[in-house]
């Protein structure tokens, strides 16, 4: 099913979905004073959100004795964006190298076509944003970064448009390049296919790559995409037992 709003997909059961909705309240209605607040966040983390931040936490002490940057292929909310920055600020707060570039149109979906399959019924324009949320989201990474040492050195960029376009552009604009960690949350063919293809020369032995929809009959193409790039029998996709969705795979 998808929620009215943003063509978010949604496979939760009626109960689940009910609670999650009385969870929405109780943040919107919370009595907790505003100082209070953010440091009290956990408690409206459910296991299902909560487990993709330790998927996360796990990933990024993968990368502590990797050099190069992280991208993100499909930011939209940008909470990973977010996260991957307080998990920089904890593990290595005085790394001007490890960079954080995220890459989405801010706009949903482009570039859908035959090879993202029949079950999906998202099209061009799916899974979009509210306007200008780009330049929101520049504030948060603004005011992560600000809460860190070597604020005074800007570590994260958002790009904005189409990647087939942007990712290679960015690549040629920065030869240094070197990607620790790549993940890639596009869901759809096309825009995964140009993004892994761009950043396979940047990547060394030890760069890990995250996908969201691998193996997955409802986004079949990202699954597409890495076959054509890479060549499924070369990949060893693992996974960590708190996420049932997200995969991950290491240069070898």
């Amino acid at each position: 099913m998808k929620t009215q709003k943003h063509d978010a997909i949604v496979l939760s059961s009626s109960s689940e979905k009910d609670a999650q909705k009385q969870f929405t309240e109780l943040l919107k209605s919370t009595p907790l004073p505003d100082d209070e607040l953010l440091p009290n966040l956990g408690l409206f983390l459910s296991s299902k959100a909560l487990s993709r931040l330790l998927f996360f936490n796990e990933i990024y002490q993968k990368i502590l004795h990797s050099h190069g940057i992280i991208a993100e292929f499909g930011v939209r909310w940008g909470q990973t964006l977010s996260v991957l920055a307080a998990l920089r600020g904890i593990y290595e707060p005085f790394s001007r190298h490890r960079k954080i570039i995220g890459f989405d149109t801010f706009a949903g979906f482009k570039g859908f076509g035959e090879k993202d399959g029949a079950l999906c019924k998202s099209k061009d324009g799916s899974f979009s944003v509210t306007p200008d949320y780009e330049s929101y989201l520049s504030q948060i990474l603004g005011v992560q970064e600000a809460l860190n040492p070597i604020s005074h050195l800007k570590k994260y960029q958002l790009i904005k448009g189409d990647a087939t376009e942007t990712v290679p552009q960015y690549l040629k604009d920065h030869p240094e390049t070197i990607i620790s960690l790549a993940i890639f949350d596009f869901d759809i063919y096309q825009p995964t296919k140009a993004a892994l293809a761009a950043v396979k020369p940047h990547l060394c032995k030890g760069s890990i790559l995250v996908f969201d929809e691998l193996c997955d009959d409802v986004f079949p193409g990202e699954t597409v995409a890495l076959d054509e790039v890479f060549g499924l029998n070369n990949c060893r996709v693992k996974r960590l037992p708190m996420t049932a969705r997200v995969s991950y795979m290491e240069i070898e």
